[in-house]
């Protein structure tokens, strides 16, 4: 496979010398982009109408070549869009030129809009451009990338192939906005506090440790926010909250890392009621704005988040699921 990888580059190598030769930057400064792609379907009929010139940029996804029409598929993180270049219409040396694109290929096609014959939003071009010739073969988009090894280590492959990975990294991002949003709304103060301990917390969790050379002592990855937000209440701040990444020297799996972002928010002259409460809204307005709605699905089971939750007492269902009665272990 490495071999075929190897050949397939030194194609595109080549294709590279031939665009010098030809006077053709393979590497330009800037594009000229008036459109993102999603905005260009979204206005679709609009600019359609009009006929006005767009200009697209995105990464080459898929060329079908047909004789004297050349398809392809062109995308940027805003969605995928149909081309279509004829030789009547971008000339006989442009289309030529082509040939020495390969899927993978960031360009700048420039054209009005139409439905093709199958009623597919299209672009047809009329001049297009090079904005960086990919020189490494990327995942044929049928198939895509499934060894799980290989999108978590080369992460950028997977964003590049598939579309739920993207997803997810958006999702992700709507996730952490809207819980800060919901906070600072309430009159939380968002702080950063320091990643260096002299003493670890985060009970018995493993730490990593790193060496301060100008001090030439070892200080530890913090495992939890929690005492540095303490700290500021005792300062005299009355909500805080941060949003940070902790670090955690244990366990390695696919759902598992060492260092991830974490949450803790304090609120003084408060208690557990009101936290209880602040929480629950919490949640539901962060599950509202990443999913759409108040009903998810995980694991085949349908969750409704929405109305009053139940409250129950830890000690209770402790012992009813394990049978220790915890009153007679911490008296």
């Amino acid at each position: 496979m490495s071999e075929k990888i190897e050949e397939l580059r030194q194609v595109r190598i080549q294709k590279l010398e031939e665009l010098k030769k030809r006077g053709i930057e393979a590497y330009p400064v800037e594009s000229q982009r008036t459109h993102a792609v999603g905005e260009a379907l979204k206005n679709f009929n609009e600019l359609q109408e009009s006929k006005d010139t767009v200009i697209l940029a995105g990464r080459v996804k898929s060329i079908r070549i047909h004789g004297k029409l050349i398809f392809g598929n062109l995308e940027d993180q805003t969605g995928s869009v149909q081309f279509l270049l004829r030789e009547d219409a971008v000339g006989d040396e442009k289309f030529k030129e082509f040939e020495l694109f390969d899927i993978g290929d960031f360009m700048q096609i420039e054209g009005t809009l139409a439905l093709s014959k199958t009623s597919e939003k299209t672009l047809e071009v009329k001049t297009y451009s090079l904005l960086s010739k990919s020189i490494r073969p990327i995942p044929a988009e049928h198939f895509g990338l499934k060894d799980l090894e290989t999108r978590l280590r080369k992460r950028y492959l997977d964003l590049l192939v598939n579309k739920e990975s993207r997803e997810l990294f958006e999702k992700k991002a709507i996730f952490w906005k809207t819980i800060r949003n919901f906070l600072e709304v309430r009159g939380f103060l968002e702080v950063q506090t320091p990643v260096f301990e002299d003493v670890p917390g985060g009970a018995e969790a493993e730490p990593f440790v790193t060496h301060h050379k100008a001090l030439d002592r070892d200080f530890y990855l913090r495992i939890s926010l929690e005492l540095p937000l303490k700290k500021l209440i005792v300062g005299g701040f009355e909500k805080v909250f941060e949003i940070g990444r902790i670090f955690r020297n244990e366990g390695v799996s696919t759902e598992h890392l060492q260092d991830y972002t974490q949450m803790e928010f304090y609120w003084a002259y408060s208690e557990y009621q009101k936290l209880m409460n602040l929480v629950s809204e919490m949640y539901k307005e962060t599950i509202q704005a990443v999913t759409g709605g108040l009903t998810t699905v995980y694991d085949g089971k349908e969750i409704d988040w929405s109305g009053p939750w139940p409250q129950i007492h830890y000690f209770e269902i402790f012992q009813k699921q394990t049978g220790l009665d915890l009153n007679t272990v911490f008296p």
